[in-house]
């Protein structure tokens, strides 16, 4: 038996490294998804089981100045990922109908992959969403929505990395900076005391900023069904379906109970 998993292992690890970006086999957690999966798995674990345990007989933390600083953060690094995706292709040399992986050592080329990992990494870094929420017993905030959009992303980009770092896939890191700008800038003010509530008037409508952010990478990535650049859409499709219904069930719920108390 233990010979047959040998034999699988080594028939996945060759078929991975001749598919896989050469660039980047060296790069730190890219090796292998285990690696990726375990830190997910953790995740899942902490903000599932544990977190929810040691928090259940004591008070929410008052974590106001922590948000403020983490969000501040996250959108400088939003900012600088957004620049480096214009500056890495978008801006300029990148074709919005079809654009190719270029897996030379182009240092544009190797500016856009090394921008991948980082986005990659990115995505863990967002993972202290979920532990605020555990933190501040915000349980209703930790939806399947949130848990399968933290969960995905990492997997989904370091599958990116592995294989297609760079090229037509980048556009929706480079719409999901936009988004991520604009979002952590509202938690950041939202975070910052009930005095600045008056300038949140636009809540509303990041839900809306998203189902559009996920319409026009969808629509970009639709062009693959024309245009041989080896991606799919599934992944737009799905996020769009669940904050469409997030958006619904949030929404025209509340417009219901305004009605009834009427």
């Amino acid at each position: 038996m233990s010979g047959l998993v040998r034999m699988a292992i080594d028939r996945y690890v060759n078929l991975v490294d001749s598919i896989s970006d050469p660039r980047v086999n060296n790069w730190p957690l890219m090796d292998s998804p285990v690696t990726t999966m375990l830190i997910v798995a953790v995740y899942l674990y902490l903000v599932v089981i544990l977190g929810p345990r040691l928090m259940a007989n004591r008070k929410p933390f008052q974590l106001n100045s922590v948000l403020v600083a983490y969000n501040a953060a996250q959108v400088i690094f939003s900012i600088a990922m957004l620049w480096e995706h214009l500056m890495g292709g978008w801006l300029l040399e990148y074709s919005y109908r079809c654009q190719p992986v270029d897996y030379s050592h182009n240092p544009t080329a190797l500016r856009m992959a090394n921008l991948c990992w980082w986005y990659y990494l990115s995505k863990f870094t967002e993972f202290m969403d979920t532990f605020f929420f555990v933190l501040r017993k915000k349980d209703n905030q930790v939806t399947i929505l949130h848990l399968y959009h933290h969960t995905v992303t990492p997997l989904e980009t370091w599958v990116c990395v592995k294989f297609i770092a760079g090229g037509h896939g980048t556009f929706s890191n480079l719409v999901n900076n936009i988004v991520h700008i604009i979002m952590y800038l509202y938690y950041m003010v939202s975070a910052m005391g009930p005095q600045y509530q008056k300038y949140l008037w636009w809540k509303k409508h990041l839900t809306l900023l998203q189902l559009l952010q996920f319409t026009l990478v969808f629509i970009h990535s639709a062009q693959v069904l024309i245009f041989d650049c080896g991606y799919l859409v599934v992944h737009s499709v799905i996020f769009f379906v669940l904050f469409f219904d997030f958006y619904q069930r949030t929404y025209f719920k509340d417009c219901k109970l305004q009605e009834k108390l009427q």
